[in-house]
Formats: C-alpha cells, structure tokens, sequence
C-alpha cells in the first residue's frame, strides 16, 4: 500500500476496492459497513486517488491523495456497535514492565498477537514515558489531566480532559489510581479538537502557531456516538507527495467524515499507521518508523459477544 507512484487525471478517480472473505457478522451487530469511502472527505479532499480495503467484519482501511495539498491520507473506518471489535492500549516492550522506552507501532502490534489495525497514541518524554493519561486492561500506568481518549465495553469511546479525583482519574468514569478497574483501555493525546460536534476553541493557534498553523505529519482518532463509527487517521507530511496539515485542516477533514469528538495525538515523525501487520503510511523520518511509547489499536475481540 502507497501512493502507487503515479496518479491519474481528477476528472477519473480511481476507485479500487479490494474485496476480502471475513466471518459472519456477530448476533449483536447492529450493522456492516457499506463499503462506500467517507464521502465527506472525498468531497473536501477531492482525491486523485482513492483505494479501499476490507480489512474485518465491520472495518474499512481507505487511502485517499490529493493533489489540493497535496496530501497523503489514511483512515481506518470501524463500526465500534459491534460486539467483536474492541480497542486496546499497546506499549514498548521495555514499558511492559514497568521501564521506560521506545518501540516501532509495528513491533508493538507483533508482540501483541496482532491487530485489525493500530496508531502511535500519545507524546512521550525523551527518556520513553507517555505524557498523558494511560490505562492498559484496567490499570493505570500513567494519569495527567490531560486530553484522553478511553474505552471500556459498553461505555466508550470517550473523549475529553482527564481529571484527577481524589484517590481515581476520571475517564469518562472513574478509575482507581491504585487498584484500576480492569476494563479501561486509555490513551492520553493534545489537543482536544471536537466536542460534541464543535470545535475546542482555537485549537492552539493564538497559543502555539507553529504547532497548530505550520502542516506537520498527523494521527488522529474521530468518534461519532450516534452512529458508533470510529476513525483512525494518518496524514503524512513533510514530504513532497504529502505536506501534512494544520490542525484547522485536521479539524476540517474529521467533521467531513463525520465525527462528533476527535482527539490530536502525537504527530511528526511519529505519525504511523499500521494495518493487519503491515505499515501503510509513509513516516516522515530518514531512518523510518519513529520508536514510540505507546500506541491504539484496533482489535477483534469475540469474547464481547457471549450473552
């Protein structure tokens, strides 16, 4: 997967689905994806090039370039109403253990038995430590009161600023600092870019132009809760075939898909994208996939369909 190096005339996208076998749908799922593209991003983006993917039951990777940035952009679609698809905290493998240190999405998602697809979650310190709120299956590992995307079957995703509570961070729910809940899944980002359908004020541009205003590689993670569809995005930059965005662009683009909460998380050369093993996008570094502290991802999970 790629740009695939040449690009037709914009008058005559191209539209390539690549049809994949998957099981049938569990009992509770309230629906499949259509296989149709976001159309509001193609109507924003107005892609030279456009390929989709069926990755799972209910999920749908799309590539879209446009030469209106030009950018190279990545999504992964999913139908969070499913019972089978869940959302899971991945670290570097020397965080496992209570360490400290920088993995490649890539490994992390080997490691961990594999994924429908996965993002590099949130900033980290030089020395390998998240800066944000984590919570991996229900305990905390780090809490800040910072931006936060959290899931928990039944209840997520959530997103907004975490807030320390006495002996609990608060995630949407409560989490006990010490003891955890054994169920959250949470990643920390910034900023905060949607609520519930509007944007976050200026998203930084008065306060850090250089950050929110300059095109810089993106991650992003979009949520719409009345229709439960979840979107990861990637945008590469700081190349030629792909500049990146400014968090306004980013905005633009996760209301034209359609999501009602979105969250920023870590960018630059560590925006990647992973998907069934393999990484899609371009990371905007010399050496390649930038070492991370952690990283989203997207999993399938029968074990939520038991009644």
């Amino acid at each position: 997967m790629g740009d695939g190096g040449v690009y037709g005339p914009r008058a005559a996208i191209l539209l390539t689905l690549l049809w994949t076998a998957g099981a049938c749908a569990p009992f509770d799922a309230p629906r499949t994806l259509a296989g149709e593209a976001p159309q509001g991003a193609v109507e924003w983006l107005v892609p030279d090039t456009l390929r989709g993917e069926r990755i799972g039951d209910g999920t749908w990777y799309w590539y879209m370039w446009s030469a209106e940035g030009p950018w190279a952009v990545h999504i992964v679609e999913a139908d969070m109403g499913r019972c089978d698809l869940a959302l899971e905290t991945l670290q570097s493998e020397a965080r496992e253990g209570g360490g400290r240190g920088h993995e490649e999405v890539r490994d992390m998602v080997a490691r961990s038995g594999g994924a429908l697809a996965a993002v590099n979650a949130d900033f980290f310190t030089p020395e390998g430590m998240a800066l944000g709120t984590e919570v991996v299956d229900g305990i905390v590992t780090s809490a800040r009161e910072r931006p936060t995307l959290s899931w928990r079957r039944g209840v997520g995703p959530w997103m907004g600023d975490a807030r320390i509570e006495g002996d609990s961070i608060n995630t949407g729910w409560p989490i006990h600092l010490r003891r955890g809940d054994g169920s959250t899944e949470a990643v920390g980002g910034f900023p905060e870019i949607l609520d519930g359908g509007l944007r976050v004020g200026d998203l930084m541009v008065k306060e850090n132009p250089g950050f929110a205003l300059s095109r810089h590689p993106r991650t992003a993670i979009g949520f719409d809760p009345y229709s439960n569809r979840l979107w990861m995005i990637v945008v590469d930059g700081r190349q030629a075939y792909s500049v990146g965005m400014s968090l306004p662009e980013l905005a633009t683009l996760l209301e034209s898909i359609g999501a009602v909460e979105a969250i920023n998380l870590d960018g630059g050369g560590s925006s990647t994208m992973v998907v069934r093993g393999e990484t899609v996008n371009r990371p905007s570094d010399e050496s390649g996939e930038r070492p991370v502290v952690n990283a989203l991802a997207l999993i399938r999970d029968v074990s939520g369909c038991s009644r």
